[in-house]
């Protein structure tokens, strides 16, 4: 097992099409990394320069001390689970788990061995006879897994291994995967995917990819609850965290912000008598929002469409002062606010408060 350093790593294509720069990210041994951002944001291409599937334009890897920028992908030590599972039909699970293994020349008692052991920590025993075609998706991207568990890499790279899997798989797979951490502990990952369920619940710490470099890194509660930056406040989440443009008018330990549409919210993060006057946006959680009680309210709206989703009720209200609709996320079942205008509020805890689209929270 490894630890992984990147060190200003860059990608260019063609030496003018720039896809990641200034890639700066430290990962130890034991920890499941997993990169996210929205589509075309270079997370897989830095994956497959991790695995030496692609160059790398700048900067330096290093793989347990060892700069890797020119070692070809066999003697890096990685093994890799990509979207497609991409097993031998006409082989048995078995084999499709010691194809790499014979490859590597190991004796059949070590082949044996490490296979069943593989087996047994995907509960695959059952099924190492069966062709592909006689398993589900689930069980073939288990197989894919431990193609890549029996060679004992120093470092485990997984492209998306769950989008080709329908809703239920995908939970159930997901569930076997963290898992499967749990039984290796000391095991290094690396994860990819575009499910912020998948980075929320599997993740030691999630990458950020976004504008060709790194927007915030952070353990998954870290980027839920303080994010850096109005991207990741925004990408991390779902519904999207709500932004609310205003003014800064009351400093201290705590901060008052007055809103473009008249309310006013009250945030923990504090600020200084510079700050007075400061344009800036609250930022609120659908789920942190609450029908406020009395005058006092951070805003009200007229609920357009309400969404009721058993657990939970939606609220889509237009919102004066807010770029887009307003959401919000009430615990249980709410009827009859449909039309209405209902005024809302959060804990000042809960309230971010961004300048410039950067947290006042990480100031100097």
């Amino acid at each position: 097992m490894a630890d992984l350093k990147l060190t200003n790593v860059a990608k260019t294509y063609g030496g003018s099409v720039e896809v990641l720069k200034n890639i700066n990210l430290d990962i130890k041994q034991g920890e499941l990394i997993v990169f996210v951002g929205p589509s075309g944001c270079g997370k897989s291409t830095l994956l497959r320069m991790i695995a030496g599937l692609e160059r790398i334009s700048g900067g330096e890897l290093q793989i347990d001390g060892q700069v890797v920028n020119d070692v070809p992908p066999s003697e890096r030590g990685i093994a890799m689970v990509f979207q497609s599972y991409a097993l031998y039909p006409h082989m048995t699970v078995r084999d499709n788990m010691a194809f790499a293994l014979r490859i590597a020349k190991k004796s059949e008692p070590e082949i044996k061995q490490a296979v069943e052991a593989a087996a047994a920590k995907l509960q695959l025993t059952d099924y190492l006879d069966r062709l592909p075609k006689a398993l589900s998706g689930g069980q073939r991207q288990r197989v894919a897994i431990g193609r890549a568990i029996v060679r004992d890499p120093k470092v485990y790279l997984f492209d998306e291994p769950l989008s080709n899997l329908d809703a239920a798989l995908r939970v159930a797979t997901r569930i076997e995967i963290a898992q499967l951490k749990e039984a290796m502990p000391d095991s290094t990952m690396i994860y990819v995917t575009h499910d912020q369920v998948e980075a929320m619940t599997l993740a030691t710490r999630i990458v950020v990819l976004a504008n060709k470099g790194i927007a915030q890194v952070g353990t998954p509660l870290e980027l839920y609850e303080a994010p850096e930056n109005e991207f990741v406040a925004q990408f991390i989440g779902s519904p999207a965290m709500n932004l609310l443009a205003g003014e800064v008018t009351g400093t201290g330990k705590t901060t008052t912000v007055t809103l473009a549409g008249g309310g006013t919210a009250v945030s923990s993060i504090p600020t200084t008598a510079a700050d007075k006057g400061m344009k800036v946006n609250i930022g609120v959680r659908p789920e942190d929002l609450v029908r406020a009680q009395g005058d006092a309210f951070l805003f009200e709206g007229k609920v357009n469409i309400t969404e009721a989703l058993g657990e939970v009720t939606l609220l889509y209200f237009h919102a004066q002062g807010a770029d887009q609709g307003v959401i919000g996320k009430l615990p249980g079942i709410h009827t009859g606010l449909r039309g209405t205008t209902v005024p809302m509020t959060a804990d000042p805890a809960k309230v971010q408060i961004f300048h410039k689209g950067q947290s006042l929270r990480y100031r100097d």
